[in-house]
C-alpha cells in the first residue's frame, strides 16, 4: 500500500505554548503543535501531513502522538492530516499524491485554454453576478482586460519565428509543444496552454461568472458561463488561547479564546 487514510479517526491538533505563567496565560505560543490520534490499524507507521506538507514520521507501530512544527500565520486555518504507512515505506513523501488544501481562501480560481487560433491583441473580460444570480455584462470584475498573448513570443503563427523553419503557416517561436501543453485541445503539433485567473475576495455566497474573449477591434465573442460556485470564507484560527480558571474538585478547565494576538 502506498499510504492509508481508513481506521485513523479522532486526530486532534493543539499549539503547545512555552510556558504557563502564575496568572494562567500562557507565556507565548511557540511554533510546536500536539497531533493525536486514534487507530485501528496493526503493525504499521504514521506519517503527519501539515498543509500538505510531511511534517513528520512515527517511529513505532505503538505511537499515536507526534509533535510537528506548525505554520505561524493565522490568516488562514491548518490542515493536519495523518496516514498509515508500510515501516518500509515511512521514508516516502506522498505529498504529490496527497490532496492538497486551497489557499484561495475566499476566492475563485479560473483556468482557461489559451489556444493558437486566438489571434494576437485578444484580451479577456470577465464578468460576475454579485451573487444575484443574473450576471452583469456592463461591468467587468478585472480592472484591466487581461491580454492573451503577453509575451509575443509565445504566440505561433505565420511571421512570428524564424521564417522558413514552421510548417507551412506556422511559425512557432516559443509556443507550447506537442505534448508539452493540455493534450490534445489544439492544433496538430502544438498543444493549447492554460492561463489562470484568481478573484478578489469576495463574500460567502454563490457566484457566476462569465468570460467573453475580445479581439483588437472591440467584437466580443459570445459569453461563456460557469455554473454555481460556492465561496465560503475560511475559519480565521484564535489568535490568543488562555487558560481562564481551572476547578480543582470538578476537574473544569475554562479557556478564553481572542482573535487579537
Amino acid at each position: 500500500m502506498a499510504f492509508c487514510r481508513d481506521g485513523i479517526e479522532d486526530v486532534h491538533a493543539c499549539v503547545l505554548p512555552d510556558g504557563i505563567g502564575p496568572d494562567g496565560r500562557a507565556a507565548a505560543l511557540s511554533r510546536s503543535m500536539l497531533v493525536t490520534w486514534r487507530s485501528r490499524l496493526e503493525d504499521v507507521l504514521y506519517q503527519v501531513y501539515v498543509n500538505g506538507r510531511l511534517a513528520g514520521v512515527t517511529v513505532d507501530t505503538h505511537q499515536r502522538q507526534m509533535v510537528v512544527v506548525a505554520p505561524s500565520s493565522f490568516e488562514a486555518a491548518v490542515r493536519v492530516e495523518v496516514v498509515a504507512v508500510e515501516p518500509r515505506e515511512a521514508h516516502i513523501d506522498f505529498a504529490a499524491i496527497i490532496e492538497q488544501p486551497s489557499h484561495l481562501g475566499a476566492r475563485v480560481r479560473l483556468a482557461f485554454l489559451r489556444s493558437q487560433h486566438l489571434p494576437p491583441g485578444t484580451t479577456l473580460r470577465i464578468y460576475f453576478d454579485g451573487g444575484t444570480g443574473q450576471i452583469d455584462y456592463d461591468e467587468p470584475l478585472n480592472e484591466t482586460p487581461i491580454p492573451i498573448w503577453p509575451c509575443p513570443q509565445d504566440k505561433a503563427g505565420f511571421g512570428m519565428s524564424r521564417f522558413g523553419d514552421g510548417d507551412f503557416g506556422w511559425d512557432a517561436a516559443a509556443a507550447v509543444g506537442f505534448g508539452k501543453g493540455c493534450f490534445g485541445y489544439g492544433q496538430f503539433g502544438l498543444d493549447a496552454d492554460a492561463i489562470e485567473w484568481i478573484s478578489p475576495l469576495l463574500a460567502s455566497g454563490t457566484y457566476r461568472f462569465g468570460v467573453q474573449v475580445v479581439d483588437e477591434a472591440g467584437n466580443a465573442s459570445a459569453a461563456v458561463q460557469t455554473g454555481p460556485l460556492a465561496v465560503v470564507t475560511p475559519a480565521r484560527p484564535a489568535a490568543r488561547l488562555d487558560v481562564a480558571s481551572f476547578d480543582a474538585e470538578t476537574g473544569r478547565l475554562t479557556l478564553c479564546v481572542s482573535d487579537q494576538s
